[in-house]
């Protein structure tokens, strides 16, 4: 969604990787069903909105040669083993895949490795949003590209949601309790918010009246802070509920509101992407509108 909005407020071209082969050699799927999934998340990244004729998305597995190998190539030759071993902590057990990885995820950052979008353009440079675990491989890319001649790539990095049942815990894909998932239903949100999404208000009704909620563990408001589009409303909410003139029920009861609205509105617009539209997406081909 943030990527979405970059796109509409500088009207610029966007690649997506799809990094299916990262996903086969971490999580011990086979190439299929890593290419499978990827599609499946083609379609929730389309259902986002993303205008197709400034839009390249690829799969690895699809898409790895030519001009792209080549700058994957170049940047190998610039990382030691050693390097790699310190920047990921790669361990004798892990297989040479993963130690050959990290290129493959560094060189769309540079414009030469899209020769049928970016020919001649080599000097474009690159912005990438991303989640802080993704920082390792754009340091390492930052610290290659003015040596292969190419300039660095900035990155705007966001933090990860909390787990709904605090900062302590961690969702995982184990405990489908301790996320909001863009599958679950109205009726599955609302139950995950009430039962399991961490709360900073007081043991009572009363306790709460006097001393108001701990803004700082209550997850309901850091997942507003997140999802809330009106400012003004999401500082009302902290000022009430932190002051003890909002009770946790109400919290939790528009936060699932928001949430539901949010999760309905993507699984209709995911509904309606085909194979024939994540197919045009990833279709090697100019993009005619890049820069209007």
């Amino acid at each position: 969604m943030f990527t979405k909005y970059l796109q509409d407020a500088f009207k610029v071209p966007l690649v997506i990787q799809l990094t299916d082969d990262e996903k086969c050699m971490w999580k011990n799927l086979s190439v299929e069903e890593s290419q499978r999934l990827a599609r499946e998340n083609a379609k929730d990244i389309i259902a986002c909105g993303f205008d197709v004729t400034k839009t390249f998305i690829f799969s690895d597995f699809d898409y790895v040669g030519g001009a792209f190998y080549k700058n994957m190539v170049k940047v190998a030759k610039c990382v030691t083993y050693n390097k790699v071993v310190g920047i990921f902590g790669f361990t004798g057990e892990d297989h040479i895949g993963k130690v050959s990885f990290p290129p493959v995820q560094a060189v769309p950052s540079f414009p030469s490795s899209f020769p049928h979008l970016f020919s001649g353009k080599d000097h474009l440079r690159c912005l990438i949003p991303c989640a802080i675990d993704q920082d390792p491989y754009f340091r390492m890319t930052r610290d290659v590209a003015p040596r292969i001649g190419y300039h660095k790539p900035a990155l705007i990095e966001s933090s990860f949601f909390p787990a709904l049942q605090g900062e302590t815990g961690k969702m995982s894909a184990s405990d489908p309790n301790s996320a909001i998932y863009v599958t679950d239903s109205a009726k599955a949100i609302k139950n995950k918010i009430n039962k399991y999404a961490f709360s900073g208000g007081q043991e009572s009704v009363e306790l709460h009246r006097k001393l108001g909620a701990n803004l700082e563990v209550d997850i309901p408001v850091k997942y507003l802070s997140f999802f809330l589009e009106d400012d003004a409303e999401l500082e009302h909410i902290k000022k009430e509920y932190g002051a003890g003139g909002m009770l946790t029920g109400e919290v939790k009861q528009r936060l699932a509101k928001v949430l539901t609205e949010l999760v309905e509105r993507h699984q209709v617009a995911r509904a309606a992407v085909t194979d024939e539209m994540v197919d045009a997406f990833m279709a090697v081909r100019p993009l005619p509108n890049m820069f209007d």
